[in-house]
């Protein structure tokens, strides 16, 4: 038999949530109200005794024109992905998906397939033969996860391809870098950095960086350095309306969900950062810098800021989010890549996004009108 599934509310949703280690932060019902072109539905799967052993946040696009939507659900749903009957969690969350007018689905398994640490993602860089991430042999696989991934395939499901910058292409971010935080120590976790950036953190100190926890008053401050970088490093910026209505969803859920830094420096704001937390995972989320004065490394300061509140709040793993997977040095996102290897922490690859068609039409017509976006 099925899992039984229908709607459940808001509460019990985040009930379910709150009794897990942690889940995506794009999994809580509350981020359903950071997307007001979508509809948000709390969606949980029900055992045989009637307990919730599964939940997640479902967002209808519709289509103009059409009494028809994208159902989409980002990292998630959250359920047991190892289970033997994959299918039997599956196949009533299509039917109810169906039932709801959606014409294709797309979610993405909160499974990692491999790691690579932090040197071997040094050594890769280095390697004027290596291309890719993915090309490269892995510290650690998970032989569970390629299996899902096999039956998958199977159910009818299709891996979405990657495209552009592979981790920073249209959807969630299939390769991250994350730090491993549980059973270490703030002083271990510290002496897994390489030198550089044991050295810039120091040196940030010593030149009188400063970090402090903002509020939402001081958004449009973040805002302004986002801009700027979003300039320089070539991507098209969030409005800052996004990030206050971000932060007011957010703050309403729990007041410790979404956190906002800022690094001074002789009165001015050199850099800004956003850390998100759910249950013992905690993201470094969005950044910003200012080109001016980066020698005093404000950036280092701001991370080194974040993880040790992430550590003091229980943090199982730190989570810098997106790094790209090519390896060539004419790409301008390799930097980013170096940065956050030098945490000494590992490079995880998700098992990616993945598509079901409920109707192959309106699919194909859905992904040639998004192509020619």
């Amino acid at each position: 038999m099925s899992y039984r599934l229908k709607t459940i509310t808001r509460d019990e949703h985040l009930a379910f949530v709150k009794a897990r280690p942690a889940a995506s932060h794009m999994q809580v019902p509350s981020w359903g109200d950071v997307k007001p072109d979508w509809q948000a539905e709390s969606l949980g799967w029900f055992d045989q005794d009637g307990s919730v052993v599964g939940a997640g946040l479902v967002l209808y696009r519709p289509v103009p024109r059409l009494r028809r939507c994208l159902a989409y659900l980002p990292e998630g749903p959250v359920i047991d992905w190892y289970a033997a009957d994959l299918e039997r969690w599956l196949a009533p969350m299509l039917a109810h998906l169906r039932s709801r007018g959606a014409f294709s689905v797309k979610m993405g398994p909160p499974v990692v397939t491999r790691r690579w640490d932090a040197e071997t993602v040094k050594a890769a860089i280095a390697d004027p033969a290596a291309r890719r991430l993915r090309d490269v042999d892995a510290t650690t696989s998970d032989p569970a996860a390629f299996e899902i991934a096999a039956r998958l395939r199977r159910m009818g499901w299709r891996q979405k391809a990657d495209g552009g910058e592979a981790g920073f292409s249209a959807g969630q971010p299939r390769y991250v870098f994350q730090v491993p935080f549980a059973g270490r120590s703030l002083e271990a976790i510290q002496q897994g950095f390489n030198q550089q950036w044991r050295r810039n953190i120091k040196k940030a100190h010593q030149s009188g960086v400063t970090v402090v926890r903002a509020d939402y008053d001081d958004l449009p401050v973040f805002h302004e350095l986002y801009r700027e970088t979003a300039e320089r490093d070539r991507f098209l910026p969030r409005p800052l309306p996004y990030f206050q209505r971000m932060w007011t969803a957010l703050s309403a859920e729990d007041p410790d969900r979404m956190r906002l830094y800022l690094a001074h420096h002789r009165g001015d704001v050199l850099s800004a950062a956003t850390m998100l937390t759910v249950g013992e995972h905690i993201w470094y989320s969005y950044g910003a810098s200012t080109s001016r004065r980066r020698e005093v490394r404000p950036n280092n300061a701001i991370q080194w800021r974040m993880m040790s509140d992430a550590h003091e709040m229980g943090a199982g793993v730190y989570d810098l989010r997106g790094i790209t997977d090519t390896l060539d040095e004419g790409s301008h996102l390799l930097g980013l890549l170096r940065f956050k290897a030098g945490t000494g922490g590992q490079a995880a690859e998700y098992l990616g996004e993945w598509d079901y068609p409920l109707n192959k039409l309106l699919h194909k017509a859905f992904d040639l009108y998004l192509a020619r976006r």
